[in-house]
């Protein structure tokens, strides 16, 4: 059973050692009130009359009486050969009452931190949903689950009662081993195991790091337009944010003037949304800023394999001779979001603070995941999942760019030098792509506004769109509707 209905009915009052001859009557009124409250939801099946009846120790024609009384009554309703439900109760008048609202006298304050955070809690819910066209998601779809299942039973068999209990928050040492010899292999980077930090993503890393380097009002750069989850967390956090503008080379850093910012949160690979690849040049003199004005610089290279396969370009990391850079990187947008397993590289003077914010919030990533991630990499399971994920987003990104321009001509324009796994689709400048991008989600379709990606007044008008999480006839299917929704959405105004 999925509710302990023994324990709900005792909540509502029943108890079969009740005095009363009626006991039925005592049942029923008891299931009446836990429908009612919805203690029992809609639709959820009853237990058997001879289970019930076994768990309440009462007999099996008290139960059917109570059963009876509540089909006569239209709580419950039966399916031959099946068993009882729950009926909808909406139709019916709830005689208990809740008062649900708060007496603010009575509770302590929430604090200015938490109202923070809670102003800016709707760029995570307008996040939420479907697939198609959701940005920063690889394809799913191809994931080899049989296989990733397999090695967690593997794991599961073998494991000892000591793996079991707690362990280094900063990660297990083979899975700290594997991350420093894939990052060898496909970035370029040498660095020990002892450096890397095992978090659950990137927004969890730079939320460790912010805690640790930023204070009210301490001055921080971002790149203008920006990944809005990590504005969001610096803006929460009370810092003063400093926009640094995007050319086609990258940040253009020599134009901000400012007083001792505590670092610079960049995403060179292939800069978050805009697609623009930071040139060698730019990097240099990035870290060049940055030893001159005493700041950190936070290295975001989250796409890094999908737009840097080809022709790859050093990591500022690797570039940095003071040990400045701040590296993170994720396998939530490689393999799938719900692993929940990312890494960083932070400065040795921040490690402490670090490992003590650490263990005192989440502790630390399921050593069974980071186990299994860490024979997925050494087994050379990513390096081929890898190249299936380059060859089907390509396939999927220039078969997105046909049907969509076959769809809406030039009435929508694709940016197509964007490489990682969305696309940018320029609007007309009546078009608000706030009502626009709303309008599709009532459809089921999502396709973020690229004005929430800016954080001054200066706005581009554009959807951003991701094409990797879905096969080719799904995007076909999605694309012809979302020009029909388009095209509504043209008539409605």
């Amino acid at each position: 059973m999925h509710y302990n209905i023994k324990s709900i009915l005792h909540s509502e009052g029943f108890s079969a050692k009740s005095e009363s001859r009626n006991i039925y009557i005592l049942l029923f009124d008891a299931l009446k009130k836990a429908i009612i409250k919805h203690l029992l939801k809609d639709g959820i099946k009853l237990p058997p009359s001879r289970v019930l009846a076994k768990d309440l120790q009462i007999s099996r024609s008290t139960v059917v009486k109570a059963y009876e009384l509540l089909l006569l009554e239209k709580y419950i309703y039966s399916v031959k050969g099946s068993g009882y439900y729950v009926s909808s109760v909406k139709h019916k008048k709830n005689r208990f009452s809740f008062n649900t609202s708060l007496n603010a006298g009575k509770y302590p304050k929430i604090s200015k931190r938490a109202k923070s955070f809670t102003k800016n809690i709707q760029i995570m819910k307008e996040s939420e949903g479907g697939v198609a066209f959701r940005p920063g998601l690889p394809p799913l779809d191809i994931f080899p689950v049989k296989l990733w299942k397999n090695l967690s039973n593997s794991y599961w068999q073998t494991v000892s009662g000591s793996q079991l209990s707690y362990s280094n928050c900063f990660g297990l040492d083979h899975l700290r081993q594997s991350i420093s010899e894939y990052l060898a292999i496909y970035r370029s980077i040498q660095c020990h195991p002892d450096q890397i930090i095992i978090t659950t993503g990137s927004l969890h890393s730079l939320s460790l790091i912010s805690d640790v380097l930023i204070d009210k009002k301490d001055t921080i750069i971002i790149e203008n337009p920006t990944y809005p989850h990590a504005h969001f967390l610096f803006k929460s956090l009370k810092a003063k944010i400093i926009a640094a503008e995007i050319d086609e080379q990258g940040i253009c850093i020599n134009k901000i003037h400012c007083k001792d910012p505590k670092f610079i949160y960049t995403t060179p690979s292939n800069q978050y949304p805009s697609g623009v690849k930071m040139s060698l040049g730019r990097r240099l003199e990035l870290l060049k800023w940055a030893s001159l004005n005493n700041t950190l610089v936070i290295e975001d290279d989250y796409d890094h394999e999908v737009s840097n396969w080809e022709n790859p370009i050093s990591s500022v990391f690797s570039l940095d001779n003071e040990n400045r850079t701040i590296y993170l990187g994720t396998f939530n947008k490689l393999l799938h979001p719900s692993i929940r397993v990312g890494y960083m590289m932070v400065p040795e003077f921040m490690k402490d603070s670090i490992r003590a914010l650490y263990e005192r919030s989440s502790r630390f990533v399921s050593p069974a995941t980071q186990t299994v991630l860490s024979y997925f990499i050494k087994k050379d399971y990513l390096n081929k999942h890898l190249r299936n994920i380059i060859e089907v987003s390509m396939e999927r990104k220039m078969f997105f760019m046909e049907q969509f321009e076959n769809n809406f001509k030039k009435e929508i324009v694709i940016n197509s030098h964007n490489m990682g796994l969305h696309l940018i689709g320029t609007l007309g400048s009546k078009i608000n792509d706030l009502d626009l991008s709303k309008h599709l989600r009532s459809k089921g379709i999502i396709a973020h506004p690229y004005s929430n990606y800016f954080i001054n007044d200066t706005k581009l008008n554009g959807l951003v769109m991701g094409y990797g999480s879905v096969n080719k006839k799904v995007i076909k299917e999605t694309i012809y509707k979302m020009q029909r929704a388009y095209k509504s959405f043209l008539n409605f105004k």
